[in-house]
């Protein structure tokens, strides 16, 4: 990332809150640097920091913190007219999470290298989603059991069922 490359004026409003709210947490001791912000028509609808440390949940990410506060205020689990605006680039789990609520755009700061190199390096998950479970450093052991595919058949089989 250039650090001489100029923000989208239209951005800076945002790119200067998500900054000072991941400045914020590290002060306070709630969770890493990171924090972000859910943007619709012209507003915040969301703001989420890193929780890690305050919650001791491994998945309170400020992304992921962020998109579960929008979904609940919009009454909607996907945000595909909104902006998400993040002090970092997101991490694989993030990513995921962000893919499933379908933003319009994700615009972040700093980028996957800089966040490596305070100690928050991603590159395992990134090397592990892409072997075969059996490769994992962590055991990932299928375990075929036929009651667990009543609920998948049920699925299948729902009329009414929502799409996502």
């Amino acid at each position: 990332m250039d650090p001489n490359q100029q923000a989208p004026e239209e951005l800076k409003i945002w790119l200067h809150r998500v900054s000072e709210l991941s400045a914020e947490n590290v002060r306070k001791g709630i969770g890493g640097p990171f924090a972000a912000l859910i943007i619709r028509d012209g507003k915040i609808i969301s703001e989420g920091t890193n929780r890690v440390l305050a919650d001791q949940d491994p998945t309170a990410h400020a992304e992921v913190v962020a998109i579960r506060n929008a979904c609940k205020v919009l009454g909607n689990f996907q945000l595909e007219d909104c902006l998400l605006i993040s002090s970092c680039e997101p991490c694989p789990m993030c990513l995921g999470a962000i893919y499933w609520a379908r933003p319009k755009a994700v615009y972040f700061c700093n980028d996957r290298q800089e966040a490596a190199e305070i100690g928050f390096d991603d590159n395992l998950i990134y090397t592990e989603i892409n072997l075969k479970p059996d490769a994992r450093r962590i055991p990932f052991i299928p375990v075929p059991y036929a009651e667990a595919r009543l609920a998948f058949r049920l699925w299948k089989e729902k009329e009414d069922k929502t799409r996502y």
